[in-house]
C-alpha cells in the first residue's frame, strides 16, 4: 500500500508538472528579417499514393517559389512513383526529381538517399519531409524562424488524419511531440523527428553527413545526436504554421511494423523520457495489482488519469491548431494500452524490421 501511494502520487505530481510548462507561453520567435534561399527534400520510395498529396501542399507554401528548391529522391522505387513526381513538376522548375541507384559511404536505406539530396542541394538551410506529409503553406519561414544562430536542428509537430485509427494515432504524434518539446524547453536534447525537420547546412557539414555516419533505421535520431554532439543548439517548436499532417499507418500491422523500428531508436532516447514512458506502463500494473487497492480507488485513480491525459491534448491541440472531438480523445487511453501491450510483445517477438519495403534485422542499425 506504501508503494502505491508514493507511486500514483509521484505519477500525478510529475503529470500535474508537465501540464503547468505545457500552459506555459513560450515566447515567439524573432520575425525573419531576409528570406534565404531553402532546399526542400523528399527521400521517396514506393510512394505513388501519397507523393501528390506531399507536392500539392508544397507548391501552395508562402514562400517565394525563386526561393525554393524541392528536390525528390527517387529511392529506387519500383512503382510509379517516378511517373507521378515528373508529371506534377513539368511546369514547376523550383522542383527537381533525383534518381538514386547507388550508394554513398556506409549510408543505406533512407539515410542514402538523404546522403543523394543533401549532396544535390545548394543552399544553406535544408528542410526535410516525408512523401506522406502536407506541410502548412508557412511551415518554411516558421522553421527559419526557430533557426537563429547557432541552431543546428528544428523539428515541427506532426499529426495524421483520416478514420477513427488514423486520428488515434494523430494523437499519439501530438501527445510524444509535444512531451519532447516541454523537454526540449528545459534544456534536455531529446531527439529530432526527419519528417519535420529543418537542419543547417554547416551543422549538417559539420557530422560529414549521412554518408558518413554508421548506419542506423532511425536516421533522424542518430542525425539530431551528432550535430547536437557537435555544440549545435536544437529546438522543438508546436505552432499551428510548423505542423505537418502526415497518412496514418492503415492496419494494426503496418502501425506495428512503424513502432517497432521506433522502439530500436527508443534505447538510445535520454533516461528521462525513458522513465516517463515507463511509468505509463508501470501505472497499469499497479493499477491492476490484485487485492492492492479497492475497487472506487481504481476507478479514481484512473479517471484521474484519463483527465491529465486528455487536458494534456487539449492543450497540445490548441498550441498546434489542431481540432478532435472529446470522444475521440477519451478513446485515446484505450487505443494507448491496446498498442503499447502489442508494440511490446511485437517487438520481443524475433521478426524483421520492415521499413520503405525493404529487411532489416533487430541487430543492424
Amino acid at each position: 500500500m506504501l508503494f502505491s501511494i508514493i507511486f500514483f502520487g509521484l505519477f500525478f505530481g510529475v503529470f500535474v508538472g508537465l501540464l503547468l510548462l505545457l500552459a506555459r507561453r513560450r515566447p515567439p520567435y524573432a520575425p525573419l528579417t531576409s528570406r534565404p534561399r531553402v532546399s526542400i527534400l523528399i527521400a521517396a520510395r514506393n510512394e505513388e499514393a501519397t507523393i501528390e498529396r506531399c507536392l500539392t501542399a508544397l507548391s501552395r507554401l508562402n514562400y517565394p517559389a525563386g526561393l525554393l528548391e524541392i528536390i525528390v529522391a527517387d529511392d529506387a522505387s519500383t512503382d510509379n512513383t517516378a511517373a507521378v513526381v515528373e508529371a506534377f513538376i513539368k511546369d514547376k522548375p523550383q522542383f527537381q526529381l533525383l534518381p538514386v541507384r547507388h550508394r554513398l559511404g556506409t549510408a543505406r536505406g533512407k539515410g542514402n538517399a538523404l546522403a543523394h539530396l543533401c549532396r544535390a542541394a545548394t543552399t544553406d538551410y535544408f528542410l526535410f519531409t516525408d512523401a506522406d506529409m502536407a506541410v502548412h503553406p508557412d511551415w518554411v519561414q516558421t522553421m527559419l524562424a526557430a533557426a537563429p544562430e547557432g541552431v543546428g536542428i528544428v523539428t515541427g509537430i506532426t499529426t495524421a488524419e483520416g478514420n477513427l485509427f488514423g486520428r488515434l494515432q494523430g494523437l499519439d504524434w501530438l501527445f510524444g511531440l509535444n512531451l519532447i518539446c516541454v523537454l526540449t524547453d528545459l534544456g534536455m536534447p531529446v531527439t529530432a523527428v526527419g519528417n519535420n525537420m529543418l537542419v543547417t547546412r554547416a551543422a549538417y557539414n559539420s557530422i560529414g553527413g549521412y554518408e558518413a555516419l554508421a548506419f542506423s533505421i532511425t536516421e533522424d535520431l542518430q542525425l539530431f545526436e551528432q550535430v547536437v554532439g557537435q555544440g549545435w543548439g536544437y529546438a522543438n517548436i508546436i505552432r499551428p504554421q510548423a505542423l505537418g499532417v502526415s497518412v496514418p499507418q492503415p492496419t494494426v500491422h503496418h502501425l506495428l511494423q512503424q513502432r517497432k523500428r521506433w522502439m530500436k531508436g527508443a534505447v538510445r532516447l535520454p533516461w528521462q523520457l525513458g522513465l516517463l514512458f515507463s511509468s505509463y506502463g508501470l501505472f497499469y500494473t499497479v493499477l491492476g495489482w490484485p487485492s492492492l487497492l479497492t475497487g472506487s480507488v481504481v476507478l479514481s485513480l484512473y479517471a484521474g488519469k484519463v483527465l491529465c491525459q486528455t487536458v494534456f491534448l487539449l492543450i497540445t491541440l490548441r498550441q498546434a491548431g489542431h481540432r478532435e472531438n472529446l470522444g475521440v480523445l477519451l478513446l485515446y487511453d484505450a487505443y494507448l494500452l491496446a498498442m503499447s501491450l502489442a508494440v511490446l510483445a511485437y517487438t520481443v517477438w524475433p521478426s524483421s524490421i520492415w521499413w520503405k519495403e525493404r529487411r532489416y534485422h533487430w541487430a543492424e542499425g
